[in-house]
């Protein structure tokens, strides 16, 4: 299903984002239908990606939906229309793709937001975030069996890399939803608060995440890719090349030591 300038122009608002201080948040805002991942909103959302990835004010950026759910999946009718040109549905296919990728492998922090329903496409956007905060009313699932469908933006791979190859072919055979506390015992979500507190500790983490070093949490979040994607003898070795650099070459890295012997909160400039 193709994007006219008209559909464009009514979709402006699907998401939403907005910067304060080092931190960008993105929110799916099409509560009436769960904030579906069309076509429209996951190119909107690579936009947002590329966007923050090439500012250095931003630090940390927030995904969440609108209305109490983070995102029940794709947009099954739209679905209809993709499946009929093979070549619309390969693009679209190819962007979603991409966009998880730019999360991934992006120098910034991802934190997915969770209430309500996280399903299918939304499942897959979850797992290609580094935190996961949900709130008690958290519904998730890979769902796509239910339907006939299989996942196409990456959960396949992802999910048994996060749970383990039976436990994600459990959810991806069975299509099952659990719910916050078995998704916390699985290790499929960082934290589980309840609904009442979200914020508040979402604020807390965010507080956190702002006062440690800017080179810190992105040599952090490199070290956790490479132990997900390389044998144990290849992370060792990358990661004793990347932490000598690091410790050499980052005043970060002196600043963090000369606080802790001053007994003072260090001052991080990112360099």
């Amino acid at each position: 299903m193709r994007s006219t300038p008209a559909t464009l122009e009514r979709s402006a608002d699907w998401v939403l984002s907005s910067v304060t201080l080092s931190v960008a948040t993105i929110t799916l805002n099409r509560p009436r239908q769960r904030n579906p991942l069309d076509w429209t909103t996951v190119r909107r959302l690579g936009e947002l990606v590329r966007q923050y990835e090439a500012d250095p004010a931003v630090h940390v950026v927030v995904i969440r939906g609108a209305g109490g759910h983070f995102s029940a999946g794709g947009d099954m009718k739209g679905y209809i229309d993709l499946y009929r040109d093979a070549k619309a549905f390969m693009q679209f296919l190819v962007d979603f793709h991409s966009m998880l990728d730019q999360i991934e492998s992006s120098s910034k922090i991802y934190i997915a937001v969770i209430e309500g329903y996280c399903v299918a496409g939304g499942l897959e956007l979850l797992l290609a975030c580094d935190v996961v905060l949900a709130a008690d009313s958290a519904k998730i699932g890979d769902a796509h069996i239910g339907y006939g469908q299989l996942p196409g933006a990456g959960g396949s791979q992802r999910l048994p890399r996060t749970v383990g190859p039976l436990r994600a072919r459990y959810l991806m055979l069975t299509g099952a939803i659990v719910d916050s506390a078995e998704a916390e015992r699985i290790g499929l979500v960082s934290k589980v608060v309840t609904d009442a507190e979200l914020d508040a500790h979402l604020q807390r983490l965010l507080e956190q995440m702002s006062a440690a070093s800017p080179l810190g949490l992105r040599g952090m979040k490199h070290l956790a890719r490479i132990a997900s994607t390389t044998e144990l003898p290849d992370g060792l070795r990358a990661e004793l090349d990347y932490v000598f650099r690091y410790a050499t070459t980052s005043a970060d890295a002196t600043e963090g030591l000369a606080a802790f012997s001053e007994k003072r909160k260090p001052r991080f400039t990112g360099t």
